[in-house]
């Protein structure tokens, strides 16, 4: 008995030894580009990769999915995030690979003053199409409606427009294009008009958020883990990584991170939606 424990104990060293070993071994840097919803996230894998692995550096910056997917093709990044699929054309020309690594509700807000508290996807339509103008015509304040939206680079914006204004649908030239969704948090926070939306991974308690149902007979449903995973929400989507061609080395050791148990940890401590 006295041996086996010898034999597990010299076992369990050497395991360790060789981990250590490998986070020492593991070298170089990675640069990160993209969407603005995951960029908290990609920052949070970052710095737990790091911790990990001393010897990596990982770079994150955000400016859209659009912003990403052409440094990747462009070949000024490792990884693309992305928050939208991508076009068969931009996969061509970046012989790129797609990687999954979390799914999001895209939450759409208003100040919590607004008693506007629930809305079909119609009425959503209707709304950032500007043919709703008037909060009291979907029972709200005879007040103006301000659209906020994401700018056009956003895949956060190609998503909205495509899944809830429909096709060939477009925002109102008086929409208010933002740089960011923290942008749009911080204009509904302040604005009693305003009516956005963001990844879920941005609500606050400044932002009201609304329920979505897909027909008047609901039901009702807002964004959570529970409702994104069981695709009861109706505005739902996948978050992506795209590398060039087949993953090597930190690339792709950190790729496999973001899909590992503690990886995908990390995805619901950020407020996103694991897809395991």
């Amino acid at each position: 008995m006295k041996r086996l424990l010898s034999v597990i104990l010299a076992v369990a060293g050497s395991l360790a030894l060789a981990t250590a070993a490998g986070a020492e071994s593991l070298q170089g840097s990675l640069q990160i580009k993209g969407s603005d919803t995951m960029v908290n996230l990609c920052q949070a894998w970052a710095e737990a990769f790091m911790a990990k692995h001393p010897q990596v550096t990982v770079a994150v910056t955000g400016g859209g999915s659009g912003t990403g997917i052409a440094a990747l093709i462009g070949g000024s990044c490792d990884l693309a995030a992305a928050s939208r699929t991508m076009t068969p054309k931009e996969q061509a020309q970046a012989a790129a690979k797609e990687w999954k690594v979390g799914l999001d509700g895209l939450a759409v807000v208003v100040h919590p003053k607004n008693p506007v508290k629930q809305l079909t996807l119609q009425q959503l339509a209707d709304l950032f199409t500007g043919k709703t103008r008037n909060w009291q015509e979907i029972g709200g304040p005879n007040r103006k409606v301000v659209i906020l939206s994401r700018e056009v680079n956003s895949g956060t914006h190609v998503y909205f427009k495509e899944h809830v204004l429909g096709k060939g649908q477009e925002f109102p030239p008086e929409a208010l294009l933002m740089p960011s969704s923290q942008a749009i948090a911080d204009e509904v926070a302040t604005n009693p008009d305003a009516i956005g939306y963001y990844g879920m991974g941005y609500l606050n308690p400044k932002n009201a958020t609304v329920a979505v149902a897909k027909s008047p007979e609901g039901p009702y449903v807002s964004p959570s883990i529970a409702t994104v995973q069981s695709n009861a929400y109706p505005i739902s989507r996948p978050l992506f990584f795209y590398s060039r061609g087949e993953p090597q080395g930190v690339i792709k050791t950190f790729l496999d991170f973001t899909l590992s148990s503690e990886g995908q940890a990390i995805v619901q401590q950020t407020d996103f939606v694991p897809i395991k």
